[in-house]
């Protein structure tokens, strides 16, 4: 039997896990800069192509997932994150040598924010399904809130870092960074011992035809919105993305038109108000075991529903101190619910559905964000800034009642796995 009590700091495979995992997040925000420096200033995009770029990188992400996650529930996960830590590594190591080449076109960049996304919504996916693997199910908050220190601390210092590599190295060399921190992660992921679970092979004589990869889809899609606990986590996270994404679709706009504040002030706000996810990731799990892990849930729900209150309300005298508030709220309460609510599907999931409930949940709650920022730009543009901020607003102030209202809230500490009997339970 494990030892529940021993700390992830002495896991070796969480701790392999994690380190490749730093590394390659602050890599992430060498190329999360230097791609928009390049098309920018390198080739001198229109500002539809430049658009076209960031719209390219996020296709991905709605068009990809639900089939990743069937493909990660049909075969074992650490090569699925090997395989795409390369792929990344490579497409990027393109850029730098086009560029030396002087061969380097936006085309190019469209291609390799297609791959990397594609790849990257193949690793996301079988990560969240692979830490279940590794860890004990008691230690899952613990293992993401640690994961997620890790985003936050990139959050906060990647693009200064990435700033001052850029400007030594030239946008396009500082890339190889990060093309090398996916072969550092690809090897520390390969150097993880444990053993997955087996995959359950097909039994044709008892189960019939292999079942088609739509009907995998429409299965995992099933369990999430037939199962109360995921329905109702769906459901808050889809209508804070919703709600958030309006306002968050204009709000730097906003600040500058509405408000009268500068790129530095909302720059220096945007930074200070990051601190909170750093202190989320640290509190997630200590708040979830003082509270109980379904009061944690309701309370952080309400909480990031009050991010955009901060801003929509205080007068232009405190609008500066009220943006930090609104950065620091959003943050704290956003990673706890995040770090949570991952654990709790993480936890209640049979190892054959991790891969497609990760995937149908993206899907779902992900894809309320385009609807969002269209509707933020709508309103923005017909009522006005500031109205469209009190719309966004005032809806994320409701998005805490689907889990308020359902079972999730009664939960002291986190459940034992679901067999496929009790998913609709």
């Amino acid at each position: 039997m494990p030892d529940r009590s021993r700390s992830l700091l002495r896991h070796p495979d969480f701790l392999k896990l994690w380190t490749g995992e730093t590394v390659s997040v602050f890599g992430d925000a060498i190329t999360g800069l230097a791609v928009p420096l390049i098309a920018a200033s390198v080739l001198n995009v229109t500002a539809f192509e430049f658009g076209l770029l960031n719209t390219l990188g996020m296709l991905p992400f709605i068009v990809l997932s639900l089939p990743a996650g069937v493909w990660v529930d049909r075969m074992r996960r650490r090569p699925i994150l090997i395989a795409a830590d390369l792929g990344r590594g490579v497409a990027i190591a393109t850029i730098p040598l086009a560029f030396a080449f002087n061969a380097l076109t936006i085309w190019q960049l469209y291609a390799v924010a297609l791959v990397v996304g594609a790849l990257t919504v193949f690793f996301d996916v079988a990560y969240q399904s692979y830490l279940p693997s590794i860890v004990d199910r008691d230690q899952l908050v613990d293992g993401n809130g640690k994961l997620q220190i890790t985003q936050s601390a990139a959050q906060i210092l990647g693009p200064g870092i990435a700033g001052a590599l850029i400007g030594i190295l030239r946008a396009p060399f500082a890339m190889l960074l990060d093309a090398a921190s996916f072969l550092w992660s690809a090897t520390f992921v390969w150097w993880i011992r444990k053993p997955e679970p087996p995959i359950e092979p097909h039994d044709p004589a008892a189960d019939g035809p292999k079942p088609s990869m739509r009907s995998e889809m429409a299965e995992g899609l099933r369990y999430v919105t037939g199962h109360v606990w995921l329905r109702s986590i769906a459901a808050t996270t889809g209508l804070a993305n919703l709600f958030g994404q309006i306002a968050n679709s204009i709000f730097v706009l906003y600040l500058v038109r509405d408000r009268g504040l500068s790129a530095e002030q909302i720059g220096l706000a945007l930074s200070l108000g990051a601190f909170g996810v750093l202190l989320g990731a640290v509190l997630a799990a200590p708040l979830a075991k003082r509270l109980g892990l379904g009061r944690t849930l309701v309370l952080s729900a309400f909480g990031f529903g009050l991010e955009w209150l901060a801003v929509a309300a205080p007068p232009d005298a405190l609008i500066w101190p009220a943006t930090v508030l609104s950065a620091f709220l959003g943050g704290f309460f956003g990673v706890t619910w995040n770090v949570n609510q991952v654990s709790l599907r993480q936890a209640i999931t049979p190892p054959r559905m991790q891969g497609r409930m990760n995937a149908s949940m993206r899907f779902i709650v992900w894809g309320t964000i385009p609807v969002g920022a269209m509707l933020g730009g709508i309103l923005g543009t017909v009522l006005g800034l500031h109205t469209a901020i009190w719309i966004g607003a005032i809806g994320a102030l409701v998005a805490f009642l689907p889990v308020t209202l359902s079972p999730v809230r009664t939960l002291r500490a986190m459940p034992e796995a679901a067999d496929d009997g009790t998913a609709s339970a």
